[in-house]
């Protein structure tokens, strides 16, 4: 796993946290200190999350079902701290009544993924690292899964 720089050990994810029946919406990794911020333009830092999600393994991204990837600015003011966040139902908890739902939502937050980051190759990893994170959410995946196979 890429690191952007040394860090306390332990957990970066704060835990999952409930919303309406019917959808879930799970924090990703928080911010660990500032060490950037790296410049990158908007579209340079679309391609780095195009190229994560280019590295999902066919297979797998064939599995994915109704979920859209956005890139946001920054977290809303409640999430301050995260660098990711998936909103939606994870494929393992639909059932026969999952019709006509709007897509599942992935966030990818540019801001802090740029400042966190002391150059252009530890955000590459990081930003894969959190499209990665967002994504297994989608497949019902949790932090504490996550966190047990080195995704933090």
């Amino acid at each position: 796993m890429g690191a952007c720089a040394p860090r306390e050990p332990g957990p970066r994810t704060a835990p999952s946290i409930g919303v309406a029946p019917g959808a879930a919406k799970r924090r990703t990794r928080q911010r660990p200190p500032t060490l950037g911020p790296v410049h990158l333009s908007e579209n340079e830092f679309d391609d780095l999350v195009s190229d994560a999600l280019d590295r999902i393994p066919a297979p797998l991204a064939a599995l994915m079902d109704n979920v859209v990837v956005l890139v946001e600015d920054e977290p809303p003011p409640e999430e301050a701290g995260i660098l990711g966040l998936y909103v939606g139902t994870p494929l393992t908890e639909r059932d026969s009544n999952y019709t006509f739902r709007p897509p599942d939502q992935v966030f990818v937050y540019r801001g802090p993924l740029l400042r966190m980051c002391a150059d252009a190759d530890e955000l590459a990893d990081e930003v894969a690292i959190t499209v990665v994170h967002e994504i297994a959410h989608h497949f019902g995946i949790d932090d504490d899964q996550l966190h047990a196979w080195g995704w933090g």
